[in-house]
């Protein structure tokens, strides 16, 4: 992931190409081969680098696959909106697992919040307890 500036209300940044590739399977009518995302990239990056990319995203839950013959097939793993909040938990939660001191790690992230997130994470919280007491 590349820094770019600012910390503070920054989304995890989706690299060119995977925007693209996203773009691409999000904008098509039906499943789509590595072969169909390139050629709607106009061949350029190589069939490797898409398919490569195309894996890395469903890796991320991005995209899922299915095989078909001897192909796989990507669509979307939910709305766009949706990807792009799983990928942003995902990021949070492996740099929350690669620190040697989580609880560290959670008092600063928590003595950076604004008020307004502040309350917002309260709430959630709350919220995620209501719902484990009910369950």
């Amino acid at each position: 992931m590349r820094n770019t500036g600012s910390v503070r209300g920054r989304r995890p940044e989706l690299g060119h190409l995977e925007s693209a590739v996203l773009s691409v399977v999000a904008a098509a009518s039906e499943p789509q081969t590595v072969s169909q995302v390139q050629a709607r990239l106009d061949g350029d990056p190589a069939y490797t680098t898409v398919m490569s990319t195309l894996a890395r995203l469903a890796e991320k839950g991005a995209l899922r696959r299915t095989l078909d013959g001897r192909a796989y097939r990507y669509e979307l793993a939910a709305p766009t909106a949706s990807i792009e909040q799983a990928l942003s938990a995902r990021s949070m939660r492996r740099l929350m697992g690669d620190g040697a001191d989580r609880a560290a790690v959670l008092a600063r992230f928590v003595a950076e919040l604004d008020d307004d997130e502040e309350r917002m994470l309260s709430d959630l919280l709350d919220r995620q307890r209501h719902q484990q007491d009910r369950g």
